[in-house]
Formats: structure tokens, C-alpha cells, sequence
């Protein structure tokens, strides 16, 4: 089969499955399955896949027609510019989640040696990327799930930032010694149970529950946090928190004894971070 048919039928075969974006899927299928970038589909659509090929794709486009997300499916996930392993132990890194570091990266600057830990760190995405635009920050991250944990120090490896960050395996920030971090930021389970309907399928049936799903409300992690993060802050430190405008006003109300609350919004306009300082 050549090239140029193959994909046509892959876009068939996951508009009929009902898979959003079948081209762009179809696509980066092929591309894992051949191991080679865009341009060399459209640069050689008369080549032929051999059987091995043909039967790596199929196998891909099947998964992919049940729902596994395709950054399953290939292992990689982009990230803050950087390549990310993936795997069903871990969150896949979104987008949305580049607003947290962009709210973190020019506070933290503005400081010389500033003590940052990620709670929750699933593939390590937030922790990393911050190690990457903060040299001189000292950067400790937390998971309470030994396979998450595992993926995010293998992308610290990966990225050969490793000797940046200290990973702890723990619930939010139990049994860390610090006690005078300049930021604790997180990207916390924040969708409540009630939700669940209105959750993407593919979110549901294939992304871990628990990095997902907080509780009935979806501020049950975030109330166990905060309280938290007000012990292991210094005076006049900061936490920034990935949330959604379902839970905006009760994280509001659990930050009404903080200093500086603000809510971002993301490029949807959907509040999307929030920050506050501990009062000095």
C-alpha cells in the first residue's frame, strides 16, 4: 500500500470511530509508525509500506479507534518545547498547563536561588520545564504514584535535567523538610465527580482517575493543600494552582486569608490559574 493510500484510509477509518481530528491523528500515527517527521509524508506519497509497516499502523489506528489517545499510543507528549514520555500512569501534559509556568517564570526571576517545589508532578512536566527556564532555582517535586514518579524522573533524565530536580514519593507535601519555598505550584486534581459527564470520554476512560477526579467537588485536594503549602511557604511566598471556572470561587473562598489572590485566564478565557502570597 502507498503511502498517500494508507493515510486516506486511516482518516476513514477514524472519522467513521467517531475520533476528532482524523487527519491530525491519521497523521501522527504514521509518522510514529514510520519514525519520520510531516514533511516526508507529503514529500513521498508514492512510498510503499512494507508489511511490518502496514500491520504498526493498523495496530495504532485500532487503539486509536477505541479512544486510547494517540500520546498513549506513541509514548510522547509535547511539552513547554520539550519532549515528554507518556504513559497511562500520567496526566498528559496539556497546553492549558504552560499558563502556570508562564505565571511562575518572570516572579521567580526576579529572585536570585528561589526554592520551588511541583506537587503532584505526574510526567514531571511542570518541574522540568521551570528547571529549564530557572537555572539558579532550586527545584524539588513530589507524586504520590511510584509509576508516575517513575515516568517524570525518567523524562528529568531524558531532558538531562535530573541533577536539577529532587523527587520526593509522597502525598502533597508530607514529610518535606523545607519549610521556606518561595513557590509551591501545582496542577491538582481539580474535577469534581459531579462533573463526570461533561468530562471528555477519552479523559474518563484512559487518563489516571486520581490525577483527574478530586472528590465530589473538585476542591478536595486543593482544601488538604492549601493548608499545607501555608506551612512550607516563607512569608510573602507564593502558590499557583491550575484550576477551572467550575471550582474558581470556592478556591476564592479557601485563599480568602491570602494576600495577592488573582485568577488567570487561559486563551479560551477560562480561569485557568490561580495565585496568591502568603500574608508576610
Amino acid at each position: 500500500m502507498r503511502l498517500k493510500d494508507a493515510l486516506t484510509s486511516a482518516i476513514e477509518r477514524l472519522t467513521a470511530a467517531h475520533v476528532g481530528s482524523p487527519r491530525m491523528n491519521a497523521e501522527v500515527l504514521l509518522m510514529f509508525t514510520l519514525g519520520c517527521d510531516r514533511a516526508h509524508l507529503y514529500a513521498y506519497p508514492e512510498r510503499q509500506l512494507n508489511d511490518d509497516e502496514r500491520a504498526r499502523y493498523d495496530e495504532a489506528l485500532r487503539q486509536r479507534s477505541l479512544g486510547i489517545p494517540s500520546q498513549y499510543i506513541t509514548g510522547h507528549q509535547e511539552f513547554w518545547g520539550m519532549d515528554f514520555i507518556v504513559s497511562p500512569a500520567v496526566l498528559i501534559p496539556r497546553p492549558e498547563t504552560e499558563h502556570l509556568i508562564e505565571t511562575v517564570v518572570p516572579l521567580a526571576r526576579s529572585m536570585g536561588r528561589p526554592k520551588i517545589v511541583d506537587v503532584g508532578t505526574g510526567s514531571g512536566c511542570i518541574a522540568i520545564a521551570l528547571a529549564k527556564e530557572l537555572p539558579d532555582a532550586d527545584i524539588q517535586a513530589t507524586e504520590i504514584s511510584p509509576a508516575a514518579l517513575e515516568v517524570a524522573e525518567a523524562n528529568a533524565a531524558r531532558l538531562q535535567l535530573d541533577h536539577r530536580i529532587q523527587f520526593h514519593d509522597t502525598d502533597l507535601l508530607r514529610g518535606i523538610e523545607t519549610n521556606d519555598f518561595d513557590f509551591i505550584v501545582s496542577n491538582p486534581p481539580y474535577v469534581g465527580e459531579s462533573e463526570e459527564d461533561q468530562v471528555q470520554l477519552e479523559v474518563r476512560k484512559f487518563e489516571p482517575r486520581n490525577a483527574v477526579f478530586a472528590g465530589p467537588t473538585g476542591l478536595e485536594v486543593i482544601e488538604k493543600l492549601i493548608p499545607a503549602a501555608h506551612e512550607k511557604l516563607k512569608h510573602g511566598g507564593w502558590l499557583l494552582l491550575e484550576i477551572s471556572g467550575t471550582i474558581t470561587e470556592g478556591v476564592k473562598k479557601l485563599l480568602e486569608h491570602w494576600s495577592e489572590v488573582t485568577i488567570k485566564n487561559d486563551l479560551q478565557g477560562i480561569p485557568r490559574v490561580a495565585s496568591a502570597r502568603r500574608p508576610e
